[in-house]
């Protein structure tokens, strides 16, 4: 069975840290790009960090320097590892894999999507 499942997400105060993780199924783990995007209440999905089956990273300019996208082989388990967390980064958190050969800054370019978890930053 196909299947992304996020963990990981919680309450935190404003500059504080938090890991998520993001547990894959094989089929998807070998996909071309997996990512992290998020989607705050009222405003449209946005891709925070993808990694490339070659370990291209790229990361949205809000939170460079801040998030770490990052894969353990051998555990299939997709991580983002959260700094310095602001209020403005609170949203659901979803991980997503696209089996194609681009790894697209739109939703609608993956194919494969968890569950979400929530991410709340208070100041």
């Amino acid at each position: 069975q196909v299947k992304l499942v996020e963990s990981g997400g919680g309450s935190v105060q404003a500059g504080g840290s938090l890991r998520l993780s993001c547990a894959a199924s094989t089929y998807i783990y070998s996909a071309y790009c997996m990512a992290w995007f998020r989607q705050a209440p009222g405003r449209e999905r946005e891709r925070v960090a993808a990694i490339t089956k070659y370990s291209t990273t790229n990361y949205a300019d809000s939170v460079k320097g801040r998030f770490t996208i990052s894969q353990d082989n051998a555990k299939k388990i997709l991580y983002l590892e959260m700094t310095s967390l602001k209020p403005e980064d609170t949203a659901m958190y979803y991980c997503a894999a696209a089996v194609g050969s681009y790894c697209s800054p739109s939703p609608a370019g993956f194919s494969y999507w968890g569950q979400g978890t929530q991410v709340t930053v208070s100041s």
